[in-house]
């Protein structure tokens, strides 16, 4: 509520005592958003762990159905403009089913690992020989690979790095929960942080090469600025260097609320860390940060609490998609990373990830609401019959074949 209130401020600010002839539509589409989030929130919150587990294939069937429709049906004018292929234009509205999709993989990655716990019981995996045991866990996250594998080629066909990276980060979140041995983590980790190293080097001194791989002009722009802020402001580092200068003029207690003398490009939505740090200085900006921290922090001993694989994987999938925008938002706005599309989670003006990230507060929620519900009030519950209603059309045995 806190970081909602902060949103809708920080939208009224930028986007209508910014101009003379300021418009209000922003920040009561976000205030309406915000409504639609919370009673989606509050749906998903109803749902037992049961039901979830159930709905994991539904979920993730969905997501990916609408990620192949926003190939077909994408916006072909916001295509130009953001070059990428990732919205589908309903009337007014556009919807972003790479957000939705977060959600539904968050879910099926928890319902994996919990089949793997569950496996790993079983064939009393703390007494396994150290080989079998690598065997055991390897095969276990090829399957995480696998089902991660076409939601990523999808998002990567819609020309979104900024999402992939995302998924790449829950999916690495994910690992680290289920219990997978680490004598497989720590060679996977630093193989990743080598191929990033590697790819820096390569974008300095060998562009080339990427070239040939697919990499395009404007992404080796974004490296280039996050290098050199002010070596080419005129252009492709215009955003960030404005950026840096807005968060610099703010000083410590900021300019006051709608005070602006740095013009700074999309600020009621990526860049919006740069209102806030305007207006309201480092102490405000220290605020929010807190503010993120204490719902983090809320999170994970939600996930501690809970003693149980698809709980502890489904929280962990959240935080590090919460964690992860977190830090590339207000980082790229700082100058710490390279700019990349991703908004600050409740706080950026947009619909679809603002009820992306609802609904994943809901899933948390949904820990603690159904911790004392019986299964006769489950079952009256009409949201509760709904889901379960659906999750009988799913054929069990085929797509038990599948897992």
């Amino acid at each position: 509520m806190l970081l909602a209130m902060v949103s809708v401020v920080t939208i009224f600010s930028t986007t209508y005592l910014q101009y003379d002839s300021g418009s209000y539509s922003a920040t009561i589409m976000q205030i309406a958003w915000f409504a639609i989030g919370t009673v989606l929130a509050a749906v998903v919150m109803q749902l037992d762990r049961d039901t979830l587990y159930q709905f994991a294939p539904v979920a993730y069937g969905l997501g990916l159905l609408l990620l192949v429709l926003v190939l077909i049906f994408y916006d072909r004018d916001l295509a130009i403009t953001n070059g990428a292929r990732s919205w589908i234009t309903i009337g007014p509205l556009s919807v972003q089913p790479s957000e939705l999709m977060k959600v539904a993989y968050i879910i099926m990655m928890a319902y994996l690992v919990h089949g793997y716990n569950d496996e790993a019981r079983k064939r009393n995996i703390e007494e396994m020989p150290a080989r079998e045991r690598i065997q055991f866990d390897l095969k276990f996250l090829i399957k995480l690979t696998l089902w991660t594998l076409p939601p990523l080629a999808l998002i990567i066909a819609q020309n979104d790095l900024g999402t992939t990276i995302v998924f790449l980060m829950m999916f690495i979140g994910v690992i680290f929960v289920s219990g997978i041995t680490w004598y497989i983590i720590l060679p996977a980790l630093f193989t990743f942080v080598l191929i990033a190293l590697i790819l820096i080097v390569l974008v300095v001194y060998e562009r080339e090469l990427l070239y040939s791989l697919g990499f395009q002009d404007y992404q080796f722009a974004r490296i280039d600025s996050w290098l050199d802020p002010f070596g080419n402001s005129a252009t492709d580092s215009y955003q960030l260097a404005q950026s840096l200068k807005a968060i610099g003029s703010g000083q410590i207690l900021g300019k006051g609320l709608g005070v602006f003398q740095v013009h700074v490009p999309v600020r009621e939505s990526d860049m919006i860390f740069a209102t806030i740090g305007e207006n309201f200085g480092f102490i405000g900006s220290s605020f929010v940060v807190l503010v993120y921290f204490i719902l983090i922090f809320q999170m994970i001993s939600i996930a501690f609490s809970a003693h149980d694989a698809f709980y502890a994987s489904m929280v962990s999938g959240v935080v590090m998609m919460f964690s992860f925008h977190i830090l590339e938002n207000i980082g790229m706005s700082i100058g710490l990373l390279p700019l990349t599309g991703i908004p600050l989670p409740l706080i950026s003006a947009g619909g679809t990830a603002l009820v992306t990230s609802m609904l994943s507060i809901g899933l948390v929620l949904s820990i603690r609401y159904n911790e004392e519900v019986e299964e006769e009030d489950l079952a009256k519950n009409p949201v509760v019959k709904a889901v379960r209603w659906v999750n009988k059309l799913v054929p069990r045995k085929l797509f038990n074949k599948l897992v």
